[in-house]
């Protein structure tokens, strides 16, 4: 725990001198609220917006900030060091995470509000958008990996993060998308934060296949790119 304990705190640190990380934790609420108050359709569901917007967080702002902050580890050979003194994937990425996962949780909660949940409401929320700020955080982590750079990671993650998180606002309006996407962790975080009250055995289930299968790939990736950072 003494390792995790250090690489939260030099995240900590990190986090607030890098304001482009910074800024993807607060500007996907003022947006989902602005869209939520801006446009009134009688067609469309209230809370639809906040969905979308916090699908996009997940899968966006999380992967690219991420990615962007590992394949930076990457470039200064401080995740060599940490590999060599006997960092374990576990305890990098619970390090790397920890810190992000609190954010992640002050996001979520900011969606909450705005969606109009109440106290009972959010306790249903929080599990699933922060269920899926872990898969992101490990779909993030393997980016940052196996990108040669920060340029390289966020080219990477721009991608990966746009068709995850568009992925359930095609959804909204496609029945064939909708089918398509319902395997991946960002649809069911869309799907959930637009109807709070629909049941969280569906979309707990699936996102953590998604973070099942996110760690084994992490740790493979971390044990063979680690090294030969």
């Amino acid at each position: 725990m003494t390792t995790v304990a250090a690489i939260f705190e030099k995240q900590s640190k990190d986090m607030f001198r890098n304001i482009g990380v910074l800024a993807m934790f607060v500007v996907f609420p003022i947006v989902a609220f602005a869209l939520e108050n801006l446009i009134q359709n009688p067609y469309m569901e209230g809370g639809v917006f906040v969905g979308q917007m916090a699908a996009m967080f997940i899968a966006m702002g999380l992967v690219m900030s991420v990615g962007t902050i590992i394949a930076e580890d990457r470039e200064n050979n401080s995740l060599r060091f940490l590999i060599i003194a006997g960092v374990k994937p576990m305890s990098y990425i619970l390090g790397i995470g920890s810190f992000l996962f609190l954010a992640s949780a002050v996001t979520s909660a900011a969606f909450g509000f705005i969606g109009g949940l109440g106290l009972a409401g959010l306790a249903r929320l929080m599990p699933v958008m922060l269920s899926g700020a872990i898969a992101s955080i490990l779909l993030g982590a393997i980016i940052g990996m196996i990108a040669k750079n920060q340029q390289a990671a966020t080219g990477m993650a721009m991608p990966i993060g746009m068709a995850l998180g568009m992925g359930p606002i095609a959804a909204t309006f496609n029945e064939t998308v909708d089918r398509v996407f319902s395997v991946f962790y960002t649809q069911q975080v869309g799907v959930f934060v637009s109807d709070p009250t629909m049941s969280l055995t569906r979309p707990l289930a699936t996102i953590w296949i998604n973070i099942a299968v996110l760690a084994v790939v992490f740790g493979v990736v971390y044990n063979k790119k680690g090294r030969a950072s």
